[in-house]
């Protein structure tokens, strides 16, 4: 890959639908939710023979930079950088944007997110690498789209229509974009897929530092200068006191209401490799050990009669016993036990123990 390549991956997340396997201290990205790696190293590992450590950045909140920095020891310490403040994801691109700028003017880079599960690795570099090959030479703004393996209502969606000509990028195949839309009932969910016209959102993207730039002075101007002002001190003892004060008065908002709903030179990348944003504990049910019964169970589990159950147990025996469709996750601190339907609902739940001024969230 290109020497000015580079890729920002998004880890401030807290994982509150996680709780109270994910924390304040401990958030989903730096747990092994699947395997014995974290969510943070395999976003890392991913990148191998691609892009190298040096200009992998990670950006992540103040408080947990000694930690990410922990689990991803190859990185080096500069690359990890904190947010002073949560501002969501449109600041978090201008802020990667700033910091590859200050390093190469002339870079290209992806964004991607710490806690979603892929595979096919090798076709998801081939994806990136033909997407940072079209982003250094074209002004779009590039978004993975994935191709939809049934109808869900839990993903935003992108509709695409004619190819977008991308000669010499392999086998990866570029559609422009009509527009992003959101998550949608199911009924809408089936017609979308029925149509052949619509992709999830990924919410990964690759771009220029130039064309991303140019977009946010079109739709955000106060994210391009914030860029422009940060820029000039990345690598020099003026860049935390820059940070600070550029990043608390940008606005909270996405970067999909923020850019990718508002620009018009946005091409997608078709994602053909398996993906999922692994959102909440139903979601993680697919990655683990299942029974006969369709219980998944990590940790010491034992299950009577009981069937589509998920069970974490840390350090302790659960048993289950003539129940079904139940989440179960013990830890050393808390135990959460909610029907699988209700699982959205942990976030909430989390709300609202933060407001009891509750230490254990």
């Amino acid at each position: 890959m290109a020497e000015n390549a580079y890729a920002v991956i998004l880890a401030g997340g807290y994982g509150e639908r996680f709780w109270p396997a994910s924390t304040a201290a401990k958030p989903k990205q730096l747990l092994s939710l699947i395997g014995d790696r974290t969510m943070l190293e395999m976003a890392v590992d991913r990148l191998d023979g691609l892009i190298p450590p040096d200009r992998v950045i990670v950006l992540t909140n103040q408080d947990l930079v000694e930690s990410t920095k922990a689990a991803t020891p190859d990185l080096p310490a500069k690359n990890i950088i904190g947010e002073p403040m949560r501002r969501d994801t449109a600041a978090a691109v201008a802020l990667g944007a700033a910091v590859v700028k200050g390093r190469d003017p002339d870079g290209v880079f992806c964004v991607l997110t710490a806690d979603h599960v892929i595979g096919d690795h090798s076709r998801f570099r081939a994806t990136l690498q033909a997407g940072l090959r079209l982003a250094a030479t074209s002004d779009v703004l590039i978004t993975i789209g994935i191709t939809p393996r049934h109808p869900a209502t839990g993903f935003g969606y992108v509709e695409a229509a004619q190819p977008f000509p991308a000669p010499n990028h392999g086998e990866v195949k570029f559609r422009q974009v009509s527009r992003f839309v959101e998550k949608p009932d199911l009924p809408t969910a089936e017609r979308y897929v029925a149509s052949g016209d619509f992709w999830w959102n990924s919410g990964m993207f690759i771009w220029s530092v130039d064309a991303v730039t140019k977009a946010f002075a079109s739709h955000r101007p106060e994210l391009a200068q914030f860029i422009h002002r940060l820029a000039p001190t990345v690598g020099t003892d003026a860049f935390q006191g820059a940070l600070s004060e550029g990043f608390e008065p940008l606005e909270k908002i996405s970067i999909d209401y923020a850019l990718m709903e508002k620009a018009e030179n946005i091409v997608m990348a078709i994602g053909a490799f398996p993906w999922d944003d692994v959102g909440s504990w139903p979601a993680v049910a697919d990655y683990l050990p299942n029974d006969q019964h369709q219980n998944a169970a990590v940790g010491e589990v034992e299950f009577l009669d009981a069937g589509s159950n998920i069970v974490v147990s840390e350090s302790r025996l659960t048993a289950m016993i003539g129940v079904d469709d139940l989440v179960v996750v013990h830890t050393e601190t808390a135990t959460l036990i909610c029907h699988r339907d209700r699982a959205e609902d942990v976030k909430a739940m989390v709300g609202r123990l933060r407001g009891q001024g509750s230490d254990q969230v």
